[in-house]
């Protein structure tokens, strides 16, 4: 979610400090060349005022135009810039350097035909810092006796007002970036401090589904509505949880309690049949019952007790484990006539070795059971590098896909199996004990018949 969420603030960020920075930029543009443009007319002005006393008629006008003259040269020769006076046929009054005339068009032929009408120039168009032939020409009109007689002129370069633009892009740039930078950096804080909660709930949320129920989510930070969904969280899963151990406390007193009458009743029968003719079908039929039912009530309280328990999770030496009940099982496997094998090397994994050993008795016993006399039952402990496992495949009938799906189900057992001893329990308690201490099982088709079975343990340790 935070790979989904960042993108999306940064992208957000992005687009409002550019939504700012580029009206800024513009602005700083506008200002530098507002004030070129201002310092320009003043110059034209002071240009005008000289000017318009530079006539044909009135004595000393040669002077008056040397001076006007010795102005402009001095200040094209300071500034650059070039500038004249020009009458309103474009014929120079006074101009420097002597060479330079109004363009024939363009903004400078627009500026000189405005200011013929009594109007200095109105903003040049603006100037940015790409533009390295871009000039700014200003004009103003020089007025006697209220006639426009004559037209002042600067041409003016601007590598100065460019590169002053330039440096102030340069500077809202770095703080662009840097308000950037803040941005991200605050985004990361904010994800965060939003998703944190939801990562802590989600492991919580992991953890119950494989069994711990006795986790819970510390509702200690993040938004207001986070924290409130923990708290309704850790309250649905002591309910849960509260439901769940009654269920337990239930099947475990039932079952308990059951025992005794039971026991009783077998008992009765066993003094009833002592009086009936020997050979009665009826009698062994309820003691056969009888047996089946303590059966279910064992494997009921195992189940209880195994689903309660909590796991002693250590570092166990898996292949030695399966070695240590293939020969606990061998005896059996010879009397019926079955060869039991197992071989793989020294593994290590982190499981509960008691849970572990009962549930590889339950699986090899299940093996043992359904596989025909002078054949063949392998257990097989391999690993990788995150998991380690017992594989144990028989050569009996197997099973079809559909019952594939159900095995392991409480109290289910194959339609074909119906006459083989047992409560259909074995398989979900091994599974019980397992998934208490982080393992699984799982059941697939071994080639060319029977069941393969695997018993998958963790090789890292568990997390706090």
């Amino acid at each position: 979610m935070r790979t989904r969420l960042l993108p999306l603030l940064i992208v957000l960020m992005a687009g409002v400090l550019l939504a700012l920075g580029f009206p800024l930029a513009v602005s700083l543009a506008a200002a530098e060349q507002q004030q070129v443009v201002v310092d320009r007319l003043d110059d034209t002005a002071r240009f005008a005022a000289q000017a318009q006393f530079v006539t044909e008629s009135v004595p000393g006008q040669d002077e008056r135009r040397t001076t006007l003259e010795e102005e402009l040269t001095r200040y094209n020769d300071v500034y650059g810039i070039h500038a004249g006076v020009f009458h309103r046929s474009d014929v120079a009054m006074a101009r420097a350097p002597w060479h330079w005339e109004v363009p024939e068009t363009g903004v400078g032929r627009q500026a000189f035909a405005e200011a013929l009408l009594g109007r200095r120039s109105h903003d040049p168009p603006q100037v940015w810092p790409w533009q390295q032939d871009a000039r700014i020409l200003v004009a103003s009109p020089v007025v006697r006796d209220g006639d426009v007689v004559a037209v002042v002129v600067t041409d003016s370069p601007t590598g100065q007002l460019r590169s002053r633009i330039l440096r102030g892009w340069l500077v809202i740039a770095a703080g662009e970036s840097a308000a950037m930078l803040v941005a991200v950096g605050a985004a990361f804080r904010l994800t965060g401090w939003v998703l944190r909660p939801v990562r802590i709930l989600d492991a919580a949320t992991h953890d119950i589904a494989t069994g711990r129920m006795n986790s819970r989510v510390a509702a200690a930070g993040g938004p207001p509505e986070l924290r409130r969904l923990a708290r309704s969280f850790n309250e649905m899963a002591d309910n849960v949880e509260l439901v769940l151990e009654q269920q337990r406390a239930f099947v475990a007193d039932a079952s308990h309690q059951l025992r005794n009458p039971l026991a009783a009743l077998l008992l009765r029968i066993e003094l009833l049949a002592l009086e009936l003719p020997e050979g009665n079908e009826e009698i062994a039929s309820v003691r056969t019952e009888g047996k089946r039912l303590a059966r279910v009530l064992d494997d009921l309280l195992d189940l209880a007790l195994a689903e309660h328990a909590s796991a002693d999770i250590r570092l166990t030496d898996i292949g030695e484990l399966a070695a240590e009940r293939v020969a606990a099982w061998r005896p059996l496997a010879e009397e019926k006539g079955v060869r039991l094998h197992g071989h793989g090397p020294a593994v290590t994994a982190w499981a509960d070795p008691i849970a572990l050993s009962s549930a590889l008795d339950a699986v090899i016993d299940n093996a043992l059971k359904f596989t025909p006399e002078g054949e063949e039952v392998t257990v097989t402990v391999s690993a990788d590098g995150t998991a380690s496992t017992v594989v144990v495949a028989d050569r009996g009938p197997g099973l079809t896909e559909e019952e594939l799906t159900r095995v392991g189900d409480r109290f289910w057992r194959s339609g074909r199996h119906q006459n083989v001893k047992g409560s259909g329990l074995g398989l979900s308690i091994t599974r019980a004990l397992l998934s208490a201490g982080g393992g699984s099982i799982a059941y697939a088709h071994n080639e060319p018949c029977g069941l393969r079975v695997t018993v998958t343990l963790p090789r890292n340790p568990p997390t706090a």
